[in-house]
This record gives structure tokens, C-alpha cells and sequence, in this order.
């Protein structure tokens, strides 16, 4: 299949790698022209433009947005948009604010162009893994993006199946899922990343416990690992921790400065909006506002996690 992606950020990059590893073809759009001559360099087909870019799909066309959220998303919908013709998909592959999603289709409304939000999880190991997508919007322009979504995603993989799912049709065991009309994908993602805040607190306060107590002298390597062997709180998020710890034990390479994606915030005052108790999702995102002023062991420990999953730097 063709698509378009504008983005060639750490995600959009992987996912145009993986994409064209599939045999999809692949236009590309950066600002950065070097991002561009390198996925170019990669088997991709390079454009100078967004016009350039709707020029070389061929309709019905569909362009893949990868860029921060926010500002540089609305500007890019949009500019987009005037380049599009009536069935045509725009799909929104970042971290926006789900209410963005209803405003930009509306204002898409009556141009026939289609709106998609996929709410992606995966970061900078998504390449060789694959991505989980939470996807909202029309079911006529989903339908038609399966093949992008079918390649993106992990598959099932040696992932034990739930027991009585095969009676459940559908593609979440694939890694992906259509979860209704649009901003549905984009709120599963809000509330997936809101749970990632508190999973994250949680073992962070943990470790900061192991660190502190002066009766034991703890290995924490030693401890993550063994709680990575058939515990109840393993995941993935615990072996980029045991990663960390045992290339550096006293995680002397983090300063403890915890940034939040604005996905946490919006999570908390959509609970709320709505009067749904979120208890441990706010005390985690309000521990990231306090990173900024003070840090301890903890602090190091969420800032381990986020590198690992995300590539995510702290400021300088």
C-alpha cells in the first residue's frame, strides 16, 4: 500500500523503516531535508513539500502526521488539508489531545477528507517489536488503512492468549484496535499513558525504599531481576529498569528531572471533568511537577524508565 508520513522523528522514522521492510511504499516529508535524504537513502520516495508530497500519492490518498503534538500538529492538519482532495485520510499518528481530534474534524467536515487519530504506543523500540495502536474515526477509512496497521503492529507474537478470546473476533491480539469514531483512539491513549505514570511511581517509590534502607545493603540489579522471574508485578517497564541498574546501580547518569507529555495532565482533568476518582494517576503526575525542584533516587528511577522505552533526554 502507499502512504504518506510527515515526521521523520525517532518514531516516524522506525515506522516508515518498518513500513517499507513490509514492501508499503512510502513518500516522506521532514522540515529536516537531511531526515529526508536518509529515509530517501532507505528505499523511500522524498518530498520537498506537503504539495510535493500529495502530488506524488496517488488518490485515494493517505498521509501519516508523526510530529509533536500541539501547534506543530494543527499547522500541519491543516496545511495539509488544503493539499487533499474528498477521500483522502489524514491520520494523526501522535500524542494529541483528544478533543483536538473532534475539533479537527469538524472543520474537515464537509471536504470528504477523513480524520484518523492512532493513539501509538511503542517509542524507540518499536521498529523491531512493532507499535500498539488505539484507533478512532470513520470505520470506512479505517477499513482501508488495515494493511498500514496490520504491518505496524507486533502481532501476537509468543504472547499467551487470554483464555476464551478465540470466541472474540477482532484485531487487538494483532496490536491494534479500532475503538470508535473519532478521538476514541487518541483517549484510550490519553488513559494508557496516565496507568504508565502510575506503574512508573510505583516502582520508583519501590526502589527508592530498596535504596534508602540502611539494615540491608540491597543489590537492586539483583532485585529487579529476580522480580522479572515469574513475580506479579513483571513488565516491560521493569526490565528497562533492571537494565539501568545494572549498567549503573546508583543511577549516577540521571539527574532526576522527570518531563510529562501533557498526556498525564489531560488525563487527570478529563477524571475530573468527569468525577471518576484517579488517585494514583494525579499523585504521579504531580511527583513529575516535583522532580523539577528536588530529586531523589526515585525521581532517577522514572527518569531510567523513560529513557529506556522513550529515548527521552533531560533538559539541560
Amino acid at each position: 500500500m502507499q502512504i504518506g508520513m510527515v515526521g521523520l522523528g525517532k518514531m516516524g522514522s522506525n515506522m516508515t523503516r518498518r513500513l517499507m521492510r513490509a514492501d508499503h511504499e512510502c513518500v516522506v516529508f521532514d522540515l529536516d531535508a537531511d531526515a529526508v535524504k536518509e529515509m530517501t537513502d532507505e528505499g523511500a520516495r522524498g518530498a520537498s513539500s506537503l504539495e510535493e508530497l500529495a502530488e506524488m500519492l496517488e488518490p485515494p490518498r493517505a498521509v501519516w502526521v508523526m510530529v509533536p503534538a500541539g501547534d506543530a500538529t494543527e499547522k500541519t492538519v491543516m496545511d495539509l488539508a488544503e493539499q487533499l482532495a474528498d477521500g483522502d485520510i489524514i491520520i494523526d499518528g501522535g500524542n494529541s489531545y483528544f478533543k483536538d481530534d473532534l475539533r479537527r474534524a469538524e472543520r474537515l467536515d464537509g471536504t470528504g477528507i477523513h480524520y484518523v487519530d492512532v493513539g501509538t504506543s511503542g517509542g524507540v523500540w518499536g521498529l523491531e517489536r512493532g507499535y500498539c495502536m488505539m484507533i478512532g474515526g470513520p470505520e470506512e477509512a479505517v477499513e482501508r488503512l488495515d494493511p498500514i496497521f496490520k504491518t505496524l503492529a507486533p502481532g501476537r507474537g509468543d504472547i499467551e492468549r487470554t483464555p476464551g478470546r478465540e470466541e472474540k473476533d477482532g484485531t487487538a491480539e494483532e496490536g491494534y484496535v479500532h475503538c470508535g469514531p473519532t478521538g476514541a483512539g487518541h483517549f484510550v491513549k490519553m488513559v494508557h499513558n496516565g496507568i504508565e505514570y502510575g506503574m512508573m511511581q510505583a516502582y520508583a517509590e519501590g526502589f527508592d525504599l530498596l535504596h534508602s534502607v540502611g539494615r540491608y545493603d540491597l543489590d537492586l540489579a539483583d532485585v529487579s531481576e529476580v522480580w522479572r522471574r515469574g513475580s506479579v508485578i513483571t513488565s516491560w517497564l521493569l526490565d528497562l529498569t533492571a537494565a539501568a541498574l545494572l549498567k549503573d546501580s546508583g543511577l549516577s547518569g540521571f539527574g532526576g528531572f522527570v518531563q510529562d507529555s501533557g498526556e498525564g495532565r489531560w488525563t487527570v482533568q478529563t477524571a475530573i471533568e468527569e468525577a471518576v476518582p484517579a488517585d494514583v494517576l494525579s499523585a504521579a503526575l504531580y511527583t513529575r511537577f516535583r522532580s523539577r525542584q528536588e530529586h531523589t533516587f526515585a525521581e532517577k528511577v522514572l527518569s531510567a524508565m523513560r529513557r529506556g522505552f522513550g529515548g527521552h533526554t533531560e533538559p539541560e
